[in-house]
């Protein structure tokens, strides 16, 4: 590496989520650094109530063998979406584990990216949605996410 590039910088706020992800996933697998900020404004398309019936469906998968095998399930905003961008990896191979590794994603804008330039995620905008929605800080709040300060 002769050059270090600079990251990519996010604003998740109004976006939709799956369409970020995506998004972040396709550029971590280019070998870029990925960073989003303002994760808990990101929205998730559908009604809040089958949204939060999902979300409290896949909470009871648990397991009957030792805990450390069970799955864990995220309740913060920002964990939540690194979760759904680790699901458009290919987390089990080093491409993916190592993709995973240049991404990182915060609840609110840290002090050092705060007067830079953010990236604009084509076509991901929650204003072109015409159905309702819920934040994923929404979210977060239904499913007993301790995330506000």
């Amino acid at each position: 590496m002769s050059k270090q590039q600079q990251p990519i910088i996010i604003d998740a706020s109004n976006l939709v989520l799956g369409r970020v992800a995506s998004f972040v996933a396709k550029h971590a697998l280019q070998g870029e650094e990925v960073i989003v900020f303002n994760a808990e404004n990101a929205v998730i398309s559908g009604t809040k109530a089958n949204i939060v019936e999902e979300a409290m469906r896949r909470l009871k998968t648990r397991t009957l063998a030792a805990q450390y095998k069970a799955p864990t399930h995220p309740r913060r905003p920002d964990t939540y979406m690194r979760r759904v961008i680790r699901g458009m990896m290919p987390r089990k191979k080093p491409k993916g584990r190592n993709a995973l590794r240049r991404v990182q994603v915060f609840t609110g804008v840290p002090e050092e990216y705060r007067d830079k330039p953010t990236v604009k995620v084509p076509d991901a905008e929650a204003s072109k949605l015409r159905c309702h929605y819920i934040t994923v800080g929404e979210l977060s709040d239904e499913i007993g996410g301790p995330w506000k300060e």
